[in-house]
């Protein structure tokens, strides 16, 4: 039995086809919280473009439901497909789908249809699963494939649509696709290299090498998905000063006792950490003002020092529009979201006393008080990325 402090990291990169505004890829994923399981479908509706995108989203959101639900497997594919429209052109519904069902407990089932086979990848060594082929009643011609198994700490699951396994097909070196055997040992080379990659970080990888692959340019709509069994990794943002000065003390207590990565946001905060640590504050002066983000600081025992509320709420647009914060410049808010989407419990030490600088009716309304901008980053983390996320207030 795996240790209850673990935590399942899930995250996926996409690229439409080229000349596409709209992938016919669809990513889903649902914490089931009471059960203590993250269910994920990826689904590759047929075609490309805005009609393979609605396949895929139906497809995607019932196999999610039936999921979550432990519905018997060979009765939610037949509803699947019995649902999905007819193609006028090819006469045909299809949509494929992938589900990744996890336990906290590292308990997985798979489910696949039509979409390549899944990898599970443990660094030290390879794993052999079993699979068990499922013939729908109604759909002869179609196989479902249905795997369970225990996930050890360290383990990822690499799952895909055809774009990847596909990519560079008919090209002089790569004339049947990248194929799944390349694939998979491009995936290990890169664990191998980077043993602690994340899941984010993994299938941006792995997309962007498919999408060199097909020449740079996408020929079909590509999409990775990687779920990442491991010790949670933890952050601890500290926002805002004590209601009651007195409590300033027990702040930075909380801030040294506390393991995993520490974060700053606030001058006064910072202020009232430096002198109740006795410790001294520097200005990163290295780095270019930005003209929505204050420069950060250094403060000894944490590792990053922003801004407070102007911050925040950049760091709320960026995980809101979706931002990937390695392809921007650096800076406070980026540096902030990067180390949000790659932590893994996330708690906000949010401070109460009323900041009078905020109060001027001319502060742009979306800035809103600090402790609403962090409320909507903790449910974007917690709904969107599947973080788990606790918000005290001192």
């Amino acid at each position: 039995m795996i240790a209850a402090e673990s935590f399942i990291e899930v995250d996926f990169c996409q690229r439409a086809k080229h000349g596409q505004l709209i992938s016919g890829d669809v990513f889903l994923s649902e914490k089931v919280k009471q059960e203590g399981r993250i269910v994920t479908v990826l689904s590759d509706g047929l075609g490309s473009g805005i009609k393979a995108s609605v396949l895929a989203t139906m497809t995607a959101t019932m196999a999610l439901k039936f999921a979550a639900s432990a519905m018997d497997i060979r009765s939610s594919a037949e509803i699947i497909m019995d649902t999905l429209p007819i193609c006028s052109v090819r006469k045909i519904s299809y949509s494929t789908f992938t589900v990744v069902d996890m336990a906290s407990t590292g308990e997985t089932r798979i489910i696949e249809h039509g979409n390549p086979s899944f990898l599970l990848i443990r660094p030290k060594g390879e794993v052999d699963v079993s699979k068990t082929q499922l013939l729908p009643k109604r759909w002869e011609d179609r196989v479902i494939s249905y795997s369970t198994f225990n996930v050890q700490r360290e383990d990822r699951i690499v799952f895909f649509s055809d774009g990847i396994t596909q990519a560079g097909m008919g090209e002089f070196r790569t004339p049947l696709g990248w194929g799944l055997q390349k694939v998979e040992e491009f995936v290990r080379e890169k664990i191998d290299r980077y043993p602690y990659i994340s899941a984010r970080e993994l299938s941006r990888i792995l997309v962007a090498r498919a999408e060199e692959v097909d020449g740079l340019s996408a020929k079909d709509d590509i999409t990775c998905g990687v779920v990442y069994f491991r010790s949670p990794r933890k952050l601890l943002v500290i926002t805002g000063a004590p209601f009651n000065r007195a409590h300033d003390q027990d702040l930075a207590k909380m801030a040294e006792q506390t393991s995993g990565r520490k974060v700053i946001c606030g001058g006064t905060t910072a202020n009232i950490l430096a002198r109740t640590l006795n410790r001294t504050i520097e200005v990163d002066m290295r780095q270019r003002f930005h003209s929505k983000v204050p420069p950060t600081a250094r403060l000894e025992g944490f590792d990053l020092v922003t801004e407070g509320t102007l911050t925040l709420g950049e760091v709320l647009r960026l995980l809101e529009e979706g931002f990937a914060p390695e392809d921007m410049k650096s800076n406070g808010a980026v540096r902030l979201a990067t180390m949000l989407l790659d932590s893994d419990i996330v708690k906000f030490a949010v401070g109460t006393r009323i900041n009078e600088a905020h109060q001027d009716p001319n502060i742009p309304v979306e800035l809103d008080l600090r402790r609403n901008i962090v409320k909507r980053i903790a449910k974007l983390l917690e709904d969107k990325h599947m973080k788990r996320v606790v918000i005290q207030y001192l």
